[in-house]
Order: structure tokens, then C-alpha cells, then sequence
């Protein structure tokens, strides 16, 4: 059996993330009674985009941590480094989306887990030569 435990973990911590943010989508719109579209809500176009944004690039996120551990191009430290600032950056991201007080920050999420996915993936590539 493949043991891809830093991968696993990060996958339930998304799992976990993507239904928070879901269930948040879907409660402001049983409160609105809206089922399809945003009813021009700016709550529930921040939910809906935060939702979205995290659907949109956690897969990748996903993949490219299964392919670092596979092939063994990161370090388990390096490995599990990557696994926090990834968990860290859709935090803040999400946060600072939904405008949570003082805890997120769009931006600095954003930076975060572009500048890991480019590291992760020189590291990546650079095993495979």
C-alpha cells in the first residue's frame, strides 16, 4: 500500500475547509431564500466567491503535494512544510474573502500559496531531471 500521509492529511483539512465554506454558502442563501444565483447579496457573493476560489485551487494544491511525496522530490520536512503554508494561506484567503475581522487576509493568502506552488513545483521538476 502507497503511504502518502502528509498528502492524506492535507486532503482531510481541505475536505473539512471546502464544507465549511459550502455549508456557509448554503445557509446565507436558506436565509435569503435564494437557490440559484446571489440575489445581489454582498454576504453571499463573498461566500459564493470564497467558496469558489477555494474550489478552484485547492485540487491543484492536492495533486501537486501527492506528486512532491510519490516521487520523493521534497523532504518529509520541506514535505510537511509546505502541507501548513498551503492549510495557512487558504485560511487567510478564505478569511479575508468572507472580511472577517482583523484574522484573514486575501492578499497575503494569495501570495502565500502562489509563492508554494511555484517552490513546490521548481522542487518537483527539478527531481524529475
Amino acid at each position: 500500500m502507497l503511504s502518502i500521509p502528509a498528502t492524506a492529511f492535507l486532503t482531510g483539512i481541505f475536505a473539512l475547509m471546502m464544507t465549511a465554506l459550502s455549508l456557509n454558502v448554503s445557509f446565507r442563501r436558506r436565509d435569503l431564500q435564494v437557490g440559484i444565483g446571489d440575489a445581489n447579496d454582498a454576504a453571499l457573493k463573498r461566500r459564493i466567491r470564497a467558496h469558489g476560489n477555494f474550489i478552484e485551487n485547492a485540487p491543484l494544491i492536492i495533486l501537486l503535494c501527492a506528486a512532491l511525496e510519490i516521487t520523493g522530490a521534497a523532504s518529509a520536512t520541506l514535505l510537511w512544510a509546505f502541507v501548513a503554508v498551503f492549510i495557512v494561506a487558504r485560511l487567510l484567503h478564505a478569511l479575508g474573502v468572507l472580511k472577517v475581522p482583523g484574522i484573514g487576509s486575501q492578499a497575503i493568502g494569495m501570495v502565500l500559496q502562489h509563492l508554494a506552488v511555484l517552490a513546490g513545483t521548481v522542487i518537483l521538476l527539478a527531481g524529475l531531471v
